[in-house]
């Protein structure tokens, strides 16, 4: 089936092939043709964007389908490069913990392995920790036939870090693993495992941080994370959306987020030799 697929906002994961479309249809003499296009909105708070692209997009073209993780669609077999970047791959599919913020239980369920999974070399995987051992060997084997550095961009559960899995990724080529510190409880399991993976180095250790969640206050969040940074890891600043709605943060937030985002602008601001005390609120949960 010749398929274009489009996306309300264009991210890092987003496809780049010639079908697939951010926004609306191009002008005459452009569009591709298409048996069918699918509206794939990932965010909630893009839904009336979706809707929207779905009606311009149909008067053009006779079948157009609006689905995606935003709109309840069922798990299906994944097919690589169709709604995410080609590269990724999920070895597994849900979570086991229950973190208020995050809507993957709500939306996959417990964790399950997935049997046959494609190759890539970016694992998106939400938890990929909480499978089996063997499970991740079988990971670990088919990064290794890769010619891409892997990328573990999905989320690795500090906590779950052990020698095991760390002697595991010296096996292989990393391009980064992502670990998460969200609330202040996180701290200590973080610091645990980025001294397990010290040796891959700050760069290739980046920590999703969430920010503003829970009446989070701008000092608590600077101070939570120049601690992820003291730790040696390297963190990625997200700002707390609920499912329910887009919360506006003020510029205060957004430039704190958008500092602690940038690696460049990280590293600008901690040229100074002398060693960052991130006080006490670091640390308060």
């Amino acid at each position: 089936m010749n398929l274009i697929r489009v996306f309300p906002r264009r991210t890092s994961l987003t496809p780049t092939d010639p079908m697939a479309f951010v926004g609306n249809p191009p002008l005459d003499g452009l569009r591709p043709e298409a048996d069918e296009v699918h509206v794939s909105v990932a965010f909630t708070w893009d839904i009336p964007e979706a809707q929207r692209l779905a009606r311009e997009w149909g008067r053009f073209y006779p079948v157009v389908k609006l689905g995606g993780p935003a709109m309840g669609s069922p798990l299906e077999s994944f097919v690589p490069g169709r709604y995410l970047r080609k590269g990724v791959t999920f070895t597994t599919r849900g979570c086991n913990k229950k973190c208020p913020w995050c809507l993957v239980p709500g939306r996959e369920g417990r964790l399950a392995e997935v049997q046959d999974f494609p190759d890539g070399w970016m694992v998106q995987d939400n938890n990929l920790l909480q499978a089996g051992r063997d499970h991740i060997l079988k990971v670990i084997a088919m990064l290794n036939r890769q010619r891409r550095a892997a990328y573990f961009s999905g989320g690795i559960q500090a906590d779950l870090v052990d020698e095991w899995f760390a002697d595991q990724l010296r096996g292989i080529r990393v391009g980064a693993v992502f670990l998460a510190a969200d609330t202040a409880g996180a701290l200590r399991p973080l610091e645990k495992a980025l001294g397990l993976l010290s040796y891959l180095g700050r760069k290739k250790l980046r920590c999703f941080t969430l920010i503003g969640f829970g009446g989070e206050t701008i000092p608590q969040a600077e101070a939570r994370l120049e601690k992820v940074w003291s730790l040696g890891g390297m963190p990625f600043a997200q700002l707390y959306q609920p499912a329910d709605r887009y919360i506006d943060y003020p510029r205060e937030w957004r430039a704190l987020s958008k500092k602690w985002m940038r690696p460049a602008a990280m590293v600008a601001s901690h040229r100074d030799p002398k060693p960052i005390d991130p006080g006490p609120e670091a640390w308060i949960a």
